[in-house]
């Protein structure tokens, strides 16, 4: 199954008997919930799944954004409706960062059909699909989690990866590089890894993902290719799924490690390269 569907396929499956759970994972970093758009408005039939709260654990040494409780992930599922032989698709906003996130945990966690709606909830309007302020409340799903179905990395995994691999730092140029850090509290990158911002990743002057082809090539120029064993972080991984999302568009697997530069940089004794090159 192809990661990410278009809208105009999105809006041929949910004309079917059974189409797929909708889950509405609009989420800006350091901003308000994103609740409050959904109930103005969102794809008929959505769920409104909140990142903070239900992909995600509390915030510490495991990073902003670690992995959730299992079984506080198995109820938020199954309250949104999702089910094991229902396929599911996600969106959010913008560029993918949080649909990719719901997208990811889902299949780490054993769904087999998860999809992201490709440009998000722009291009479901730009196509001109539906929109609705209803109150929607699913039937309670079935899903039961069993983790292992996408590869995952400790920080010590991640270390040795970028030694043996290609580790891709998913974060903007300049915090790689060490130049500004707004968020954690050292600025670098680890060593080792390569950067690859997730920006690149969608076309010019819009939210759709580029063509697979473009992010194969783009991709197998920082080494990341089908045959090589590849990781990818960022500041808390959210974004980083993105851009596993991405390298599966492009056929290229990838381990994502979670607990990312909020992680890394939470133990003073972990290594801290900066400057454009890996190190």
């Amino acid at each position: 199954m192809n990661a990410i569907i278009t809208a105009t396929e999105l809006a041929s499956e949910l004309t079917g008997a059974t189409g797929p759970v909708l889950l509405d994972v609009r989420y800006q970093l350091g901003g308000p919930p994103g609740r409050p758009e959904y109930e103005a408005g969102h794809l008929p039939g959505a769920v409104y799944v909140d990142l903070d709260a239900e992909l995600a654990g509390k915030p510490g040494t495991a990073g902003r954004h670690p992995l959730p409780d299992l079984d506080a992930f198995a109820t938020a599922m199954r309250a949104a409706g999702v089910r094991a032989d229902r396929p599911v698709v996600t969106y959010d906003g913008g560029q993918g960062w949080a649909a990719a996130r719901a997208w990811w945990l889902l299949r780490w966690a054993g769904h087999r059909e998860v999809r992201v709606l490709d440009g998000g909830l722009a291009a479901w309007q730009a196509s001109g699909g539906a929109m609705s302020t209803d109150r929607v409340t699913p039937e309670p799903g079935d899903f039961a989690p069993v983790p292992g179905g996408m590869p995952l990395l400790t920080a010590e995994q991640a270390a040795a990866l970028a030694r043996r691999g290609v580790l891709l730092d998913a974060r903007a140029g300049e915090r790689y590089r060490g130049e500004v850090e707004p968020i954690d509290p050292v600025a670098g990158h680890i060593p080792g890894a390569v950067s690859a911002p997730t920006a690149e990743n969608i076309a010019e002057g819009g939210t759709v993902f580029r063509p697979a082809a473009e992010l194969a090539e783009r991709f197998a120029a920082v080494g990341a290719t089908a045959t090589a064993e590849v990781g990818v972080y960022c500041g808390s991984g959210v974004s980083a799924a993105q851009q596993v999302l991405a390298l599966a568009v492009a056929g290229v697997p990838a381990a994502l490690y979670v607990g990312s530069w909020s992680e890394w940089t939470a133990d003073p004794s972990r290594p801290v390269a900066t400057g454009p090159q890996p190190g």
